[in-house]
């Protein structure tokens, strides 16, 4: 690798790859020692294309859920079935992973700025900013960016855009899908609100069995399915859609939400 080939994105990839080669190092054990990830289905990877191939997942924590899916994609390309054993596999990290994040989450702080360059794409929030609910135009730009990510590699994104469960799924993933068309993959985890606060660089508590389970990419009609059943097709497939909170107990309901109020990030 040329020391200073560059991404689409203008980041160097031997400095890339160091920062995914030390982080991964730091962050290993909050999955595999401190806790346990238990991961299902990562023989999926291995069989996805180079690029264009886009990653909906549900949301628990800003930081800990992409940290845990980089370990485990890097695994399973490296050869290991739903197992994170042994570091090995990050001294040759895949590069053209990206994932979807907020411009002023990954503004603040060093430790946000470092993630940014290992592999985020920072749009602006169009329905929330600072705290407060807001009703902004999408920045073609950030639909852009997206794009160029899955021209380049795999994107990760959390289409509720919240850490918060049960939130409806933004209509802006099911564009990007209708306007690039990539192979979508969903991915369900589980454990991490329990494992580490809102933005998943504290451990809160050990010993917390921690879940990621990888499916089969969606069947997609990109030309004749609608926004929103598009949208209905993403809900039920990261196990978000409305309905499924009619066969869960409404103490477990509650019991999340009070977790949601404990994992706020306090300064």
């Amino acid at each position: 690798m040329s020391l200073f080939k560059k991404n689409p994105f203008g980041h160097i990839l031997f400095l890339k790859l160091w920062l995914i080669r030390i982080a991964g190092l730091m962050t290993h054990r909050r999955f595999k020692g401190f806790n346990d990830l238990k991961i299902h289905g990562s023989e999926v990877l291995k069989n996805l294309p180079e690029r264009n191939v886009l990653f909906v997942s549900n949301h628990q924590t800003y930081f800990a859920d992409v940290a845990a899916m980089l370990h485990v994609f890097n695994a399973s390309l490296s050869g290991r079935d739903d197992s994170i054993k042994n570091v090995g596999y990050l001294w040759r990290p895949k590069l053209n992973i990206y994932f979807v994040a907020a411009k002023e989450t990954m503004k603040a702080g060093l430790l946000p700025k470092i993630l940014a360059y290992a592999g985020s794409i920072s749009i602006e929030r169009t329905w929330r900013e600072k705290g407060k609910e807001v009703n902004k135009q999408v920045k073609m730009s950030d639909v852009s960016n997206i794009t160029k990510a899955l021209d380049d590699g795999w994107v990760i994104t959390f289409p509720q855009g919240t850490t918060k469960p049960w939130k409806p799924i933004r209509r802006g993933t099911a564009h990007i899908i209708k306007k690039n068309k990539p192979v979508v993959v969903p991915i369900v985890i589980d454990g991490f609100r329990r494992s580490f606060d809102k933005k998943g660089i504290r451990i809160k508590k050990r010993g917390i069995l921690q879940s990621m389970e990888i499916k089969q990419p969606l069947e997609i009609d990109y030309e004749n399915e609608t926004m929103d059943q598009i949208v209905e097709k993403l809900e039920y497939a990261i196990e978000q859609h409305p309905s499924f909170l009619k066969v869960i107990p409404s103490s477990e309901i509650q019991s999340e939400e009070e977790l949601n109020k404990e994992r706020e990030w306090r300064y």
